[in-house]
């Protein structure tokens, strides 16, 4: 079938929206809506569960001979009665300015891998009719994941830092891009990507899994329509939020270990370490590894097999709502914005 070449104007937009032909500007606006979609999810979601958040990464990295955080209530509570409630949010300005970028562009290389991986198995199959299967979907799940990782890795260091600081620390950043300055200058461009591998390695099934379980389970749903919960082959709003709870519960489930060590790795070089991780000069460990399986051993002989899942209680309690908000938010912004994104197309 033989190709035309359509010069468009503005002015007949509306009239080849009619006729089914989309405009230039079309593919530019609908980037630009779900790229805002994301944007607004990551910034939402993370804002929703920023105590748990923090209260994870401080249990991740605490000095195991200098105990100050002992489980979700007790932690809460300490952050609460030592920094206030200021200190429950500690690095989520860090944390949004570094999410927002990254979910934006994690929802949108999703949907793009997605539609390229669709079209390359119609090909190979000859089935034009033919849907992504949950591996194929996996699969651009896990493109996505490093994508935005990788894009947005050096903020997530220095937030990671930033979280761990408390009002005794020997010294203060003072803002993401202090800290980033600062880690550049004593410790070199290396640094800001410190614990990248593990991330890389662990964002594979983490965010895979997200969402080759959350659209399989959509799917699953809206043909089999258990219970009648499906209404004009829509799901809704709870529905959603049940599939995006278990995507997350799986995804962080398998990842967890990854990134506890990614997370020490990132603290490997500060000269001025917090004293949640110094332990205040008593028993203090030394944070050397030489890199990811170090990082592995040592903390598994030093502090037992138990140590890769430090933190997993509050995170599991920030993940699910986490994953659920995020999905649902991006949904919904993209049916406020007017785009229509369909996968499978």
């Amino acid at each position: 079938m033989a190709s035309e070449t359509k010069i468009v104007n503005l002015t007949e937009e509306p009239n080849l929206a009619r006729e089914g032909v989309k405009p230039p500007s079309y593919a530019f606006t609908t980037i630009c809506k779900s790229l805002v979609a994301g944007g607004v999810a990551g910034g939402v979601s993370r804002t929703a569960v920023a105590p748990l958040e923090r209260l994870k990464i401080l249990l991740q990295v605490q000095n195991p001979h200098n105990i100050k955080y002992n489980g979700t209530i007790q932690g809460l509570k300490y952050i609460w009665r030592t920094e206030g409630f200021r200190g429950l949010f500690k690095g989520n300005g860090t944390n949004c300015a570094r999410i927002v970028p990254n979910s934006a562009v994690k929802f949108f290389s999703y949907e793009q891998a997605s539609k390229g991986i669709l079209q390359l198995y119609q090909k190979q199959t000859g089935n034009e009719d033919a849907q992504l299967t949950p591996v194929l979907r996996l699969g651009a799940g896990a493109c996505a994941g490093i994508i935005a990782m990788s894009a947005t890795y050096p903020m997530d260091m220095v937030r990671g830092r930033i979280t761990v600081q408390t009002e005794k620390s020997p010294y203060q950043y003072r803002g993401m891009f202090h800290a980033l300055s600062t880690v550049l200058k004593e410790e070199g461009p290396r640094a800001l990507y410190k614990g990248w591998l593990p991330s890389v390695i662990g964002v594979i099934p983490y965010v895979g899994l997200n969402f080759a379980v959350y659209e399989s389970l959509k799917d699953w749903l809206v043909k089999s329509n258990p219970f009648g919960i499906v209404q004009d082959s829509e799901l809704s709003v709870t529905t959603r939020l049940a599939c995006g709870a278990a995507a997350g519960t799986m995804g962080q489930t398998v990842a967890y270990p990854l990134d506890v060590i990614r997370r020490r790795m990132q603290m490997v070089g500060w000269n001025h370490a917090a004293s949640v991780i110094a332990g205040d000069g008593r028993g203090k460990v030394p944070l050397e590894y030489s890199g990811m399986i170090d990082a592995f051993s040592k903390t598994v002989r030093y502090e037992g097999f138990g140590a890769l899942y430090k933190g997993l209680v509050p995170n599991s309690v920030k993940v699910v709502p986490s994953i659920a908000i995020a999905f649902v938010t991006y949904e919904v912004v993209k049916d406020i914005l007017g785009v229509e994104i369909r996968i499978s197309d």
